[in-house]
């Protein structure tokens, strides 16, 4: 069926509508950290989200107030993740990933590239888009827990932000 009618496409846009402006007044209330950059769970709850959106809008059988309902479960579900991982350092283990390290002093790491399902050309690529020509002048090249590649220029400090990388090594560790 191409046309089903005017009604249902008058529900589709009150219901539509109203579902939108639910779903950023839910989300303005919850914070930035609902729309940063995601980790794991953060998508999930962002697809349900659109599943959800779509759903109230598509089917007869959901009401708004039932939409309404789920959209902020999700959001409120992905608030208490987001401050318990910010405030018990158990929670943080269970649903975020840490930073792995892929390049250290100039050098790709074969193992970290191969655990992480990565290859030199998205490296590379990644740090073409920093404006890095060279592996050489790179202290660290990290995987981040959203997916995204960082790069660290060498300086003649130890870089503090690589502390909670997995695979850094100390400078205390060269030294002995």
């Amino acid at each position: 069926m191409f046309f089903g009618g005017w009604t249902e496409i008058l529900r589709i846009l009150i219901v539509g509508l109203c579902a939108y402006a639910g779903l950023v007044f839910l989300l303005r209330i919850s914070g930035k950290r609902t729309l940063s950059k995601m980790n794991a769970f953060d998508f999930i709850v962002t697809v349900a989200l659109g599943s959800t959106l779509a759903t109230v809008l598509l089917s007869k059988g959901v009401a708004l107030a039932e939409g309404f309902t789920a959209f902020a479960l999700l959001i409120g579900l992905q608030w208490v993740v987001a401050w318990s991982s910010a405030h018990l350092g158990f929670v943080t283990r269970i649903v975020k990933s840490q930073p792995t390290l892929i390049a250290y002093d100039g050098r790709l790491l074969p193992d970290a590239l191969r655990s992480e399902r990565l290859v030199e050309a998205e490296v590379y690529a990644a740090l073409r888009s920093q404006g890095i020509a060279g592996t050489e002048d790179i202290e660290a090249v990290v995987l981040e827990t959203d997916g995204t590649i960082s790069a660290l220029r060498r300086t003649s400090s130890e870089p503090g932000t690589l502390r909670t990388v997995r695979g850094y090594p100390r400078l205390d560790d060269q030294r002995s």
